[in-house]
């Protein structure tokens, strides 16, 4: 199958699945599931080539001016990536078609849906630098429009709002990054940079450009202090928190970061910033999730300290380390996709999502609740789940890394917190009791809602009995693209007695007992609560408010609704800009020589001056008309004089169209109440004059130098040649600049048909 349809397919989708909504109904989720599948069978069918360590490449010419090509390229990454984001997509459309059943809207809902796997496909595919950005922003576009598809409550408007200025903001930093590394390398194509790499470590902006794009990359992923936006935007329908929160969004940034490894990593630097940072949004996603009573805001932030984890182990960067990563990546999408299809199910057949008020649930829900408990488990590393294997592989690469101890006692501290909410997640609920008013669900759901945890929960128990299944043919292939040597992976569920293992009892043992010991922490996490009032959320609100608040001062004191304050703005803006111009390059002399000039043209422009100086002190709208009208008619003889008349004709025209619009409009106004003091009129005079003045000297300026030769000669020569007119006027506009002129025709249809309209709303109102 062609990687171009692999890339681009579901953004076609995007385009009918409203119309597939429309006549399939409630089957709409089975049938637009069909595409993502299509996408898994053909990535799998590519899987021989890839699992070898090659790499397939599919391009097309996009601008050959710059050397960009439209190309797609599925390395061992992009494959990992791109059958999470299509086998997901399709769990995704199906339960979609279920939790949304009654929701008259859920064809828009399907659009933006397929709109956002089209990008992340896009995105993970991509093989030079631009088109990744391009699709990075489509990404942060379309969840904006999913985070807000209940866009009639505040809390989903204002959630899609702060994700996207958010992870919009980090793509304009990661943007920068890009052109910087492009510089330095001279190409965008990433098969490119990589031959580079050595070069790109030792430039001096290195550094710049390396925190340009892991800006991007944090932002997207949530990691601290950008971590922030991930749980409020919970306010989405739970197939969005599902697909983009916990299996696909915000795993492009550890995309992004993995991608980068092989050209960016490997230094100093590059550990020094990733691996803190991942550390910090570890632990401190765990602990935020301790207080949480929303099913899934405590998911949420377990996101974010798994993100948190994937981020550390890409930024040590050790060969255990990139495949421990790459592991936990697959382990973290079955599980937690699971896991958020399951809280869904339980709001919508129960009505909440209050942990306190649920409680034994297994005995309404024993299929979910099968789910429910294999991902809970996988989620606390307990073995035969694939979790366990994950947990395995992420301290051995602690323990074997040579880094700081700190880095594995937080890995410890977050994992054992991890068994803790596995607890909650996978006991409390379904066999334990409801400490408030038990909300009991009506019913277990359809096959739509409860088949697709179930399936990622068997995944996930079936990669844990046979690991092997994965190991050399999809981890190994994306851990040597991330390494680019080759490499060989081998997962097992036992490695015998070792540290790691000693330390998964260790982490076990403590999340039960922290668990059972609840009561005692509660003060503790108040007091942590208290500590977040005042952190990075608290300081994006107050930002993002004092900024509203600058704007909306800064748009009262500019648009203040008088046209007259809006003309002298840009009259002195320009005027100073000018005069500082030929202040700063002293200018050419300008040559005027009036005394060759025609008596009759002087005449003119003395006139036209007298006009103008009545317009400003005339004492009624009538005269003031008419000295403009003589100003304009003034002009238009001067093209008659100079023999262009063209523009004398159309100068006319447009004069006398304008001073009888502006008669019949004065005619209908009041007498003038108060007329403006003759202070203000010697100002606006005044300012005219020096706006006037300055123009003048630009044009006497712009005759003076001659930076191209001049191009007269060609359009007298070619008007009759090529175009066979002898109006070399009427040429340049109908032949030379036919599409400038005819988009200026297109502008002033569009205009007329707007006055039109205007115009027939106001006759169809009701007279008072």
């Amino acid at each position: 199958m062609s990687l171009f349809w692999i890339a681009l397919g579901a953004l076609a989708t995007a385009l009918v699945a409203p119309w597939v909504r429309r006549f399939a109904g409630g089957a709409a989720g089975w049938l637009l599931a069909i595409v993502p599948v299509s996408f898994v069978v053909g990535l799998f069918g590519h899987l021989p080539v890839v699992s070898t360590g090659e790499t397939v490449r599919h391009a097309i010419a996009w601008i050959p001016t710059f050397g960009l090509t439209l190309g797609f390229t599925l390395d061992g990454l992009g494959l990992l990536f791109a059958l999470i984001i299509s086998g997901i997509g399709a769990i995704i459309a199906i339960y979609a078609g279920a939790y949304l059943r009654n929701d008259p809207n859920s064809g828009r809902f399907y659009t933006w849906l397929f709109f956002f796997m089209g990008a992340m496909l896009g995105l993970v595919l991509s093989d030079n630098l631009l088109t990744l950005f391009v699709f990075w922003e489509l990404t942060s576009i379309s969840s904006f429009l999913l985070i807000g598809y209940k866009h009639e409550y505040t809390e989903s408007r204002k959630a899609a709002l702060q994700a996207l200025l958010v992870t919009a903001g980090g793509g304009l930093a990661m943007l920068a990054g890009f052109v910087l590394l492009g510089q330095i390398a001279g190409t965008y194509e990433i098969a490119g940079l990589l031959e580079h790499a050595a070069a790109i470590a030792g430039h001096p902006l290195y550094l710049p450009t390396t925190i340009l794009i892991l800006i991007g990359a944090f932002t997207k992923s949530a990691q601290f202090p950008f971590h922030f936006w991930l749980p409020n935007a919970m306010a989405a329908p739970t197939p969005v928190s599902a697909y983009l929160h916990s299996a696909t969004m915000v795993k492009a940034g550890v995309f992004l970061i993995a991608k980068m490894t092989p050209i960016l990593g490997g230094t100093s630097e590059w550990q020094a910033i990733v691996v803190p940072v991942g550390a910090v949004t570890m632990l401190l996603g765990a602990i935020m999730a301790l207080p949480q009573t929303d099913l899934k805001r405590i998911l949420a932030y377990t996101t974010v300290s798994a993100l948190g984890t994937l981020t550390m182990m890409l930024g040590v960067g050790t060969e255990y380390a990139i495949k421990a990563a790459l592991v936990f990546l697959l382990v973290h999408a079955l599980y937690k996709g699971a896991l958020f299809l399951v809280a869904g199910s339980i709001d919508i057949n129960s009505g909440t999502r209050d942990i306190n008020r649920l409680g034994k649930l297994a005995r309404l829900m024993p299929i979910t609740a099968v789910a429910a408990v294999l991902s809970s488990l996988s989620m606390a590393g307990i073995p035969p789940l694939f979790g366990f294997i994950g947990k395995e592989l992420l301290y051995e690469a602690s323990l074997t890394s040579g880094g700081s101890l700190l880095w594995l006692v937080m890995g410890v501290a977050t994992n054992a917190i991890m068994v803790w909410l596995a607890v909650v997640l996978g006991w409390k609920l379904w066999f334990g009791r409801a400490d408030v008013n038990a909300a009991e669900p009506s019913t277990e759901g359809t096959l739509g809602l409860w088949g697709g945890p179930v399936l990622l929960a068997m995944l996930g128990l079936t990669l844990g009995l046979v690991p092997g299944l994965l190991s050399d043919s999809l981890i190994g292939p994306a851990a040597t693209a991330v390494l680019g040597t080759p490499q060989s992976v081998k997962l097992a569920i036992w490695h015998g007695v070792n540290t790691a293992l000693l330390l998964s009892i260790a982490t076990i043992a403590l999340g039960v007992l922290g668990y059972a010991a609840r009561g005692f922490v509660d003060r503790p996490t108040a007091v942590f609560r208290r500590l977040l009032a005042i952190g990075p959320e608290s300081i994006w609100e107050r930002g993002f408010a004092g900024l509203l608040t600058f704007g909306k001062a800064q748009a009262r004191f500019w648009q203040n609704g008088y046209l007259r304050y809006y003309l002298i703005t840009i009259l002195l803006t320009a005027t100073a800009l000018i005069i500082w111009t030929f202040v700063r390059d002293g200018g050419a002399p300008i040559t005027w020589d009036i005394s060759t000039a025609p008596f009759y043209a002087i005449a003119v422009g003395v006139v036209v001056l007298v006009a103008a100086g009545f317009a400003v002190f005339a004492n009624t709208r009538l005269a003031a008309v008419a000295a403009v009208g003589v100003v304009g008619y003034g002009v238009a003889l001067y093209y008659v004089l100079f023999s262009a008349p063209d523009l004398a004709i159309t100068q006319i025209l447009i004069e006398t169209l304008t001073v009888i619009l502006i008669v019949l409009v004065v005619y209908r106004l009041p007498r003038f109440r108060t007329k403006a003091s003759l202070t203000v009129r010697w100002r606006d005079g005044l300012i005219a004059l020096v706006a006037g003045g300055t123009m003048t000297a630009l044009v006497l300026q712009a005759r003076a130098v001659q930076l191209q030769p001049t191009i007269s000669s060609f359009f007298g020569e070619s008007a009759w040649t090529e175009a066979f007119g002898r109006n070399v006027v009427n040429v340049i506009l109908v032949d030379f600049r036919a599409l400038d002129t005819f988009g200026e025709i297109v502008v002033l249809a569009v205009a007329a048909l707007g006055v039109v309209a205007l115009l027939r709303f106001a006759s169809a109102e009701p007279s008072p």
